[in-house]
């Protein structure tokens, strides 16, 4: 019948009262122009983030518990930048992954495309805007890691 690796989807069905909805987070899927702004966020250089990994992972749960796609965005922009840099902590790890399945989630439904098709186009946007914002300290810095990080739901391979 099934075969180990199977995704098995359960249907489930949650029913609040309407009038709740928007308090308990529950919101609609992006539109598709509200999706081109999420890509551009990820064309967009990385914002400041804290230097203490534990202060910066706080900063970093709040945007992704907050449900807004735009901050779940930034969170994916940011460490992915971090990750190329300099590596990230197991739970930054966790975290960068969990975050791009939300936006990848997110955009299959939002852009009409397939999973593979949104993120190969993630981590592009990516991979571009890196090359883009850090070609200078490439250039000048041999600390700084020049490599293609493809999306991966194992943390442990990340690196």
């Amino acid at each position: 019948m099934f075969n180990v690796g199977d995704k098995i989807v359960y249907p489930i069905k949650v029913m609040i009262p309407t009038a709740k909805a928007e308090a308990v987070g529950v919101r609609n899927v992006i539109d598709k122009q509200s999706a081109e702004k999420v890509i551009g966020i990820l064309e967009q250089d990385e914002t400041l983030m804290d230097k203490n990994w534990n202060k910066r992972y706080r900063d970093n749960m709040e945007k992704m518990k907050s449900g807004d796609i735009y901050q779940v965005a930034d969170v994916v922009r940011n460490l992915s930048f971090k990750q190329k840099e300099k590596g990230l902590s197991t739970g930054e790890k966790k975290m960068l992954n969990n975050a791009k399945q939300i936006l990848v989630s997110e955009l299959v439904l939002a852009e009409h495309a397939t999973e593979d098709e949104v993120e190969k186009l993630v981590d592009s946007k990516i991979n571009t805007s890196f090359m883009t914002f850090r070609a200078d300290e490439l250039n000048h810095d041999n600390n700084i890691v020049n490599k293609f990080i493809p999306f991966n739901n194992d943390v442990d391979s990340a690196n």
